[in-house]
């Protein structure tokens, strides 16, 4: 049996950290590799606009699968605890990414190449699914007391963390291969990587005690026989709204980074070792973002701080189309930056909001099913619906897709109760 030890801060802070960073590594590693060579290799007829839109709905695909995945670990980590479903989840990430770098292109083996790219994309979709949730409750239930949004912002700090990891693999690969050599086999080596990634995180995993918040609701035997059930009778409406408060995270994230890295390299003709460069530098701005929401949210609520956000997040949505289209890259750096730095301001109080939401016994399936309904409705579509938009009628619509998102989390965000003083139950 593995050792458990009494958690440390530090302990805590990587083990909800650490997931996080290697599930947007995976998603944006999958992302990059979508903007630039997975229609090729996997879709190889038809013209670039043709295979963009096939790579990016391969992209859907995961997102489309994770609200399943929050429901079965949920049901576990409301079950059984957070820990075991924990290490779970990053199996079963951890080996569908690994999986992907070693997959057959189409010329190998036909049609089987993008149906098996599927399928992979479905096991990532499942492990992430129960990623996000348990990692949440890790923290903020190992929390003193006013200091749920500080600790709910661990997991919140692997998104900018893993987004650098994944950038800094591409850049590397744009330096020392050539472009042939990156389309035939260098795109799969961040996808190998990512096992290494996996083997640390369950090292730091397998050494946690449970949280003594689920260990109360263990000894006083309140598990609910059916979590989902429990969640859709009675906390249906912090369910539907905590999803919708999501929804401008995922938007701001995708467009600015996916959809916009595929706009740049092939409209802008901006070269892509450049344009990952002033990624790298706006993805910054989301990490200063991140602990400065965080701590606002311990300080003046949860609400206040995602109101002002928003409404920023709404207005950014118009500076779009002439910051893109201007093709300077101080300008689009500049726009990817505030984009990237909202981003960090709404995203970092939901470490803390998302659970709060729920009772301890149902708190694992709330909080990750909230969190990856959220995925569906910003994030899943968002890179392939941007890049219709823009066919259809420019980037004026982009814009005002990202506008959309965050008028819907505005309304969600307006209609909740402050929830920085509920107590755990």
């Amino acid at each position: 049996m593995t050792k458990t030890t009494a958690p440390s801060v530090t302990r805590i802070a990587l083990a909800s950290f650490i997931g996080t960073a290697i599930e947007f590594y995976d998603f944006y590693i999958y992302g990059m590799a979508a903007a630039l060579v997975i229609g090729p290799v996997f879709f190889p007829g038809g013209n670039p606009t043709t295979q963009a839109l096939s790579a990016f709905l391969t992209f859907a695909v995961a997102f489309l699968t994770r609200p399943l995945g929050a429901t079965l670990f949920g049901h576990f980590g409301d079950r059984i605890g957070r820990k075991t479903t924990l290490v779970a989840s990053l199996l079963v990430m951890g080996v569908s990414t690994t999986l992907i770098g070693l997959l057959p292109g189409y010329d190998a083996i036909g049609a089987w190449a993008p149906a098996l790219l599927c399928l992979l994309r479905f096991g990532q979709g499942i492990g992430l699914g129960g990623e996000w949730g348990g990692a949440a409750l890790l923290a903020t239930e190992n929390a003193p007391a006013g200091k749920r949004g500080w600790y709910g912002m661990f997991p919140q700090l692997g998104p900018p963390v893993g987004f650098l990891l994944a950038t800094g693999s591409f850049l590397l690969l744009a330096h020392f291969l050539s472009e042939q050599e990156f389309k035939d086999w260098g795109w799969r080596l961040p996808f190998l990587a990512s096992s290494v990634l996996v083997m640390i995180g369950l090292y730091v995993r397998l050494a946690l005690a449970e949280t003594p918040v689920f260990a109360k609701v263990l000894q006083q035997h309140q598990q609910v026989g059916l979590p989902l059930k429990e969640i859709l009778k009675f906390h249906a409406a912090p369910l539907a709204l905590g999803a919708m408060a999501m929804v401008v995270c995922y938007a701001l994230f995708y467009i600015s980074t996916v959809f916009s890295l595929s706009y740049g390299t092939t409209t802008l003709q901006i070269p892509r070792q450049q344009f990952l460069g002033m990624l790298c530098v706006a993805v910054l701005f989301m990490a200063a973002a991140t602990p400065l929401s965080a701590w606002a949210g311990d300080r003046f609520g949860r609400r206040p701080v995602l109101l002002i956000a928003g409404s920023a997040a709404f207005l950014s949505g118009f500076l779009l189309k002439p910051m893109l289209e201007s093709g300077s890259p101080l300008m689009i750096t500049a726009f990817l930056s505030l984009e990237l730095f909202l981003m960090g301001a709404t995203f970092a109080p939901m470490g803390a909001l998302l659970p709060e939401l729920f009772p301890s016994k149902v708190r694992y399936t709330g909080a990750g099913t909230a969190y990856n309904l959220g995925g569906i409705l910003g994030a899943s579509f968002a890179p392939y619906i941007a890049q219709r938009l823009v066919t259809e009628g420019g980037l004026a619509w982009v814009g005002g897709y990202v506008s959309l998102a965050a008028a819907i989390s505005l309304f969600a965000i307006y209609l909740m109760r402050e929830t920085r003083d509920n107590r755990w139950v």
